[in-house]
């Protein structure tokens, strides 16, 4: 989900998600007092159980791994931070969209070139849309979590009891990770929901969609640039990107029809329909942006973005979302992380292209 990521990346926290999961929720968990150690509590002695039975893992090993895991409180206070309300696009943007951050991914573009140019060819997504994923997720690898993955996932495992069930299944997923990758369980460090590398996968993620994209032999999401490439590619691309079309472009909407279109808006973000119902409903994609007709794929939804306000009055943009668009909220589930993506991408892609 795989993601996540977090001197702590900013995204966790400001929209509740990340690859394959949504971390965050609106009131605490007021989990028990964890036991001294892991180990001694029924329900992980049952775990523990599970894995030799069911996925051949040697006792002892199993034992020793979460003998040494730790509970992490802060784990739970990041996890059970309150929402009070979902930030507004102006003020999710700016960290994403910054100078920096546009600097930094116009540079790792140029570095990683042959890498990018390589995955855009075999899974048909862009270049700019790698880096910007990169960039929004972990500052282009910079931040990639400081916390010991064992930690984290058994704390999230075992003392959050309301998502208890996916996270004992990434823990599940991260030891058969470190099997398969001949990795220390003990080793790893990721966000505080248990998100890997530079582009935060969380574990399941990593053995589904990350790819040896280097033929090195071995998958590397921490310090290998190619893997981490590759791997968000395979993932855009196994969650139905569309080569060649398009994400967003931006939508004029009929003044009698306005409040219509609100009403369709769940969150700042609509169902999916043809792209003549939208019409019917007064919504026109802008003349200056239009794909070409091969190149409109059905259904497609209304996104709006919230302008900082002017003299206390706030303002807001419409645009035709594309499934694409709905690709990216596969890999965080928030209209304003994708549209970051797109945005941060498309300042990559114009910087690239100015004389």
């Amino acid at each position: 989900m795989h993601h996540y990521a977090l001197a702590l990346p900013l995204v966790i926290m400001a929209v509740c998600g990340f690859t394959d999961a949504c971390a965050q929720t609106s009131a605490p968990a007021h989990a028990a007092p964890p036991a001294p150690r892991y180990t001694q509590r029924a329900e992980v002695k049952a775990f523990i159980d599970e894995l030799v039975r069911d996925e051949g893992f040697d006792r002892r090993e199993v034992t020793h791994w979460l003998a040494a895991a730790r509970f992490q409180p802060k784990v739970l206070a990041a996890m059970e931070r309150p929402v009070v309300a979902p930030p507004k696009w102006y003020e999710f943007a700016p960290p994403f969209l910054g100078i920096e951050r546009v600097a930094q991914g116009i540079a790792y573009a140029k570095v990683h070139h042959d890498a990018l140019a390589r995955a855009e060819e075999t899974y048909g997504v862009p270049a700019e849309i790698i880096v910007a994923i990169l960039g929004v997720e972990t500052f282009y690898g910079r931040n990639t979590g400081s916390y010991r993955t064992i930690d984290a996932l058994t704390t999230l495992a075992f003392d959050y009891p309301r998502r208890a069930s996916f996270f004992r299944g990434e823990l599940k997923e991260f030891l058969r990770l470190a099997r398969e990758q001949r990795l220390s369980p003990l080793e790893p460090r990721g966000s505080y929901a248990g998100a890997l590398g530079i582009p935060q996968f969380m574990p399941g993620s990593v053995r589904r969609y990350a790819v040896d994209f280097d033929g090195d032999g071995r998958i590397d999401l921490w310090h290998d640039d190619d893997d981490a490439i590759g791997s968000v590619a395979n993932y855009l691309a196994r969650h139905d990107w569309l080569r060649g079309q398009p994400i967003l472009a931006p939508a004029e909407i009929e003044d009698a029809h306005r409040d219509d279109v609100d009403r369709k808006l769940d969150g700042g973000i609509s169902e999916r329909r043809a792209l003549a119902a939208w019409a019917l409903d007064g919504v026109t994609v802008q003349a200056s942006t239009t794909p070409s007709p091969e190149l409109v794929p059905d259904p497609v939804g209304i996104v709006m973005l919230e302008d900082a306000p002017v003299d206390g009055a706030e303002s807001v943009r419409y645009f035709v979302a594309f499934p694409n668009f709905y690709v990216l909220t596969r890999y965080n589930r928030s209209r304003l992380y994708a549209a970051a993506v797109f945005f941060l991408a498309d300042a990559i892609k114009s910087a690239q292209s100015d004389p």
